[in-house]
């Protein structure tokens, strides 16, 4: 079996100004090298809180580019990792992941419970769309991005993920306990119930992955065929820096963030300390690892495959 290139994405959590607070890297399983193409540092960066501002979140592919957001601002590279250009917008904080269709970006905004497209043709933000709920029934509120009186900055569901499917673009996020999908005209419904605490949840061919966070581990769960968990890499004490720092800014270990599919057989997952395993649904089994530091503060949260040449 031939394994993949991945390009990941991290953030560092409880990092000071002056320090990195994040990065993107290339590890090759194949080769087992692994190179770091970004060093993420700027002054300008929100230090209070968790993650926050840090580090840089999800990854998408176009017309030969790189498009990874940070937590309020898209940045477009070309395939030797120059800033080509950065969009903002109003409504886009603490973004987490994204993904494409066609020439649509969609973003999560998590600090405003709400989803951006960016058209990655015309460079613009073109609409965006405010979940909320009433009672049991979610509702999809659409917006201008580009105009003001947009949706108030909530973060009640905490969205944190993105995916889109024929049937539908699907999100969710750490509160709401559901994987949802957003049809064409707006209307929102579960396709199934999610923990608490979950990352990564997406359709997987008659399956539903996701990082249920919480319980430290991956879950391929499906109705028809055989389901999988996966126990999240952690590590001795002794081997871990930043272990002992009593702050809630700082990450634990085997904090399950990033997933990435790379056939119908074989997924990788992110954790922290920033490490990427891969899993092969076959064996029902971890058949590599790479670990990319050992601070805790380090965290892995965008992985996608790579690819370029």
């Amino acid at each position: 079996m031939k394994l993949p290139t991945l390009i990941a994405t991290s953030v560092v959590r409880g990092s000071e100004k002056g320090q990195s607070h994040g990065g993107v890297y290339l590890i090759d399983f194949q080769k087992t090298s692994t190179v770091q193409c970004i060093d993420w540092n700027d002054g300008s960066i929100d230090f209070t809180g968790r993650g926050w501002d840090r580090g840089l979140r999800g990854i998408e592919f176009y017309d030969g580019k790189i498009w990874i957001a940070a937590s309020d601002e898209l940045f477009c590279y070309n395939q030797k990792f120059k800033l080509v250009a950065s969009f903002k917008n109003q409504y886009l904080k603490h973004c987490h992941e994204i993904s494409k269709r066609d020439h649509l970006l969609f973003l999560t905004s998590t600090g405003y419970d709400s989803l951006l497209v960016f058209n990655l043709e015309t460079h613009k933000f073109i609409w965006g769309l405010y979940i909320s709920k009433n009672g049991d029934e979610w509702i999809g509120q659409r917006f201008d991005p580009t105009a003001n009186g947009g949706p108030p900055f909530t973060n009640n569901y905490h969205i944190n993920m993105v995916s889109i499917h024929q049937t539908g673009v699907h999100f969710s996020g750490l509160h709401t306990r559901a994987l949802l999908r957003l049809r064409s005209d707006l209307t929102i419904t579960p396709i199934c119930s999610l923990p608490q605490g979950t990352h990564n949840a997406q359709i997987f061919n008659d399956s539903v992955i996701f990082n249920d966070t919480q319980s430290d581990v991956v879950r391929v769960v499906s109705s028809s065929s055989s389901s999988h968990t996966f126990q999240v890499p952690s590590y001795k004490d002794e081997h871990l820096q930043y272990n002992n720092i009593d702050d809630s800014k700082i990450a634990r270990q085997s904090f399950g963030r990033g997933l990435c599919i790379i056939s119908d057989n074989l997924i990788a997952a992110g954790s922290s300390p920033s490490t990427i395993s891969l899993y092969d649904l076959e064996k029902s089994e971890r058949v590599a690892l790479v670990n990319l530091t050992m601070d805790i503060r380090n965290a892995i949260h965008g992985l996608e495959l790579w690819p370029y040449k």
